[in-house]
């Protein structure tokens, strides 16, 4: 099994600790039901994928660490919950500054992330187990652990 060091990456790419960060909509929505004067477009996330889970209590991604997902071809593994730095504050594209975004999040959802602490977390962090094509509209089928 190969070792896995979170925070180090290869010479040429960049992302924070995982390859593709996973938000769902209900993340979103809950987040954005806590500060409803904040726009809680994904963009500011900068995640890979965004799922559309049906209306329920909280972030589902949380109970999806450590199970094996496949979204279309590929199959994925929920590793870590996703730390938040200050990028979702800040203005991008056409959304404009909002400091209430993060004030937000570290109200709403900290999670404990290795050693630590609770961080202020918006989706989960995946590592590609079998590579393939995702499309809009694909499903999420959650395989269990592993």
């Amino acid at each position: 099994m190969r070792q896995r060091h979170y925070g180090q990456v290869a010479p040429g790419t960049f992302f924070d600790h995982g390859t593709v960060h996973l938000v769902t909509t209900t993340a979103l929505a809950r987040l954005r039901a806590t500060y409803p004067t904040g726009d809680f477009d994904s963009r500011r996330f900068r995640p890979s994928l965004v799922v559309d889970t049906p209306d329920g209590p909280g972030f589902p991604e949380d109970a999806w660490i450590h199970s094996r997902l496949r979204i279309g071809e590929a199959l994925f593994r929920a590793v870590m919950p996703t730390p938040r730095c200050v990028i979702p504050m800040l203005a991008q594209e056409e959304l404009p500054p909002d400091p209430g975004i993060m004030r937000a999040v570290a109200r709403e959802h900290r999670m404990p992330v290795f050693d630590l602490g609770r961080l202020s977390c918006v989706g989960v962090y995946l590592d590609v187990l079998e590579p393939g094509t995702v499309r809009i509209g694909d499903s999420v089928t959650r395989l269990g652990n592993s």
